[in-house]
């Protein structure tokens, strides 16, 4: 083999190495186990899910490292039912440690605390500075520079509309006055035809603020809030029905929120 067959060989290998590796060490590819899967309404309803999925947020100093932080749950302060039975203030914390580390803030993790959660989250909800220098002195709690929060202030359903048209009258109507029987069936198919649309919109809100761990001093705070929109709409015609309904979710939202207060912190408190 002459010395440039060797090496064309060589690098086809390497090739070859290098897409055996890449395939091996790609991020894992699920197929859909659905009965629907492949079809219209599966492809509306995909595309609709599409949208709500967690998109990562490019934090503008994630290149500089942060100081080191512990999130503690925050307050609820929403009546809605339907809130307060879908989140507790240990989701939302959860979220906010998610995308603070990811904006390379130093996460002292909650679970790594052990039994001074608790001793710790009361000195810093009492403002007590003294109860919170004697946590602050106990293992890992010394690095700690800054204790963040996160609150809900809001969430409410602010607005609601719906329309819809029900052929029934109007099928009679043409029964009546076109006769015979193409009368008839006009007001068959006519009278076939409902629709319905129907859209709630919320609002939600989300404080953040960030104490000095130990002063439990006020450092910085924030506010922001979202709209969020769930709808359904639906057809039937000669016995043929379509609907659909979808919206982004609560837990979309609120990690949608914490991902704005954090590029806030990030952008304004490094």
């Amino acid at each position: 083999m002459t010395t440039k067959r060797f090496f064309m060989a060589c690098a086809i290998s390497g090739f070859v190495a290098a897409g055996f590796f890449t395939s091996a060490f790609a991020q894992p590819v699920f197929e859909n186990p659905s009965a629907t899967a492949g079809s219209d309404t599966s492809q509306k309803a995909n595309a609709m899910a599409d949208k709500g999925m967690y998109k990562e947020v490019q934090y503008a100093n994630a290149g500089k490292r942060g100081p080191m932080l512990v999130v503690i749950p925050g307050e609820i302060k929403s009546n809605n039912a339907t809130f307060t039975q879908k989140f507790s203030s240990n989701n939302i914390a959860d979220f906010g440690e998610l995308e603070l580390g990811k904006a390379n803030f130093g996460i002292l993790e909650r679970s790594d605390m052990g039994p001074l959660m608790n001793e710790f989250q009361i000195a810093y909800t009492m403002g007590d500075p003294n109860a919170a220098r004697k946590v602050l002195q106990k293992g890992k709690m010394k690095t700690t520079k800054w204790v963040v929060r996160f609150d809900v202030i809001k969430a409410e359903q602010v607005a609601s509309a719906q329309e819809g048209f029900d052929g029934r009258a109007i099928g009679g109507l043409i029964s009546i006055l076109g006769g015979g029987r193409g009368g008839a069936a006009g007001g068959v198919a006519a009278g076939s035809i409902q629709t319905g649309e129907t859209t709630g919109v919320w609002i939600i809100g989300m404080r953040y603020k960030i104490m000095d761990a130990n002063t439990t001093e006020q450092v910085a705070n924030g506010y922001t809030e979202e709209k969020m929109e769930v709808g359904a709409k639906g057809t039937s015609v000669l016995g043929v029905s379509s609907s659909a309904q979808g919206g982004l979710t609560l837990d979309g939202m609120v990690q949608r929120l914490v991902q704005k207060l954090v590029w806030e912190i990030d952008s304004k408190h490094k």
